[in-house]
């Protein structure tokens, strides 16, 4: 059975969508409604938000290899909360990860950008997992 994508029903959606309405919009009043993944949610958009400088650090390392300054703001949360997840949730796969944030992209960006996107996460789950496995 293939996997349809419903952007609506699909938690990484709605974690971006928090996440930039929190840190772009400045929306003080985060609401979490009820879904499936509810947990899962709240945990990603809540560790994203607390941990924006040390998650920033690591974007400021990739800058060398790609020009990350003229970036869409969505484009910039996007990496953000890939990158909480490649730190904080270690029991998941970088690949599935990548694929599910590229699924995102698609409802959010162009795709001349996705593949952008892609070389990003990419290369960023690469350097957080030789770092995980340092630490």
């Amino acid at each position: 059975m293939k996997y349809k994508f419903r952007p609506a029903k699909n938690p990484r959606v709605l974690i971006v969508q928090k996440v930039y309405s929190q840190l772009i919009n400045n929306d003080q009043n985060l609401v979490f409604e009820k879904h499936r993944f509810k947990k899962f949610i709240k945990d990603v958009v809540l560790g994203t938000i607390e941990r924006i400088d040390i998650i920033n650090e690591e974007i400021k390392c990739i800058e060398i290899n790609f020009n990350l300054k003229n970036l869409d703001n969505i484009f910039k949360i996007i990496i953000q909360c890939a990158i909480f997840e490649f730190m904080y949730k270690p029991n998941l796969s970088r690949k599935i990860i990548i694929k599910e944030y590229l699924n995102v992209s698609n409802f959010f960006l162009d795709r001349s950008q996705i593949k952008y996107l892609n070389a990003i996460l990419d290369n960023l789950s690469k350097k957080l997992i030789r770092w995980m496995k340092m630490r």
